[in-house]
């Protein structure tokens, strides 16, 4: 979806994200980094382009660039989607990170942002997380993140080498949200900047809200 939304807090500003950032972004891709994604590997910087111009399209999809709120460089991408304001829910997704930023508060930080954005103002009951079940990398950190593990859908998608994968789903609820956000407000304290309100998280734009 096209939007206007800016989300900033603990050094990070959410952009929204656009084609462009393609060309910032693709020297971070790389076979081993992407393993487990849904998406092919893209083999260009236009291919990846291609990509975000889809998610940019996608009417259930909210997708930022992620950037240092300092200098502007940019450090990866994340997104809502699958947004159902009917049935109070959305998924996160579409993220990576360039391999120099893994284990660093980046992940957590801009995972805090969406969260926020998601229960606070779109006011979700909701918010899934599902990872290619494989990829013990990613479960650890959404695990870290305070969603509960709920068990493994089989045979869940058609990966981009042609063979069945199963996905790892996760979850965070409306009513465990304030304990999970009281818990990564407290693992992100060091990386808080003067400008931080009490919540840690800024909402520039609503406007994916008003729809």
């Amino acid at each position: 979806m096209h939007h206007e939304n800016v989300l900033t807090g603990y050094g990070l500003s959410l952009l929204p994200l656009a084609p462009h950032h393609a060309e910032g972004l693709f020297d971070f891709v790389d076979a081993a980094m992407w393993a487990g994604m849904a998406a092919p590997l893209p083999a260009t910087a236009h291919e990846l382009s291609g990509l975000f111009a889809a998610r940019i399209e996608d009417p259930a999809s909210l997708a930022f660039a992620v950037t240092d709120q300092r200098t502007g460089a940019l450090l990866g991408t994340t997104a809502l989607n699958a947004f159902d304001a009917a049935q109070q829910r959305v998924e996160v997704g579409g993220t990576f990170f360039g391999r120099q930023l893994w284990g660093t508060h980046v992940n957590p930080a801009s995972k805090h942002a969406l969260l926020a954005f998601a229960f606070d103002v779109l006011h979700v009951q909701r918010v899934a997380f599902r990872c290619d079940a494989r990829n013990m990398r990613s479960a650890a950190a959404i695990e870290r993140l305070g969603a509960t593990f709920e068990g493994v859908l089989r045979s869940h998608r058609l990966a981009p080498d042609g063979t069945r994968a199963d996905s790892a789903v996760f979850s965070v609820l409306g009513q465990e949200w304030p304990a999970v956000q009281q818990r990564l407000q407290h693992r992100l304290a060091p990386f808080a900047l003067a400008g931080d309100h009490a919540g840690g998280t800024d909402y520039a734009r609503r406007t994916f809200a008003a729809l």
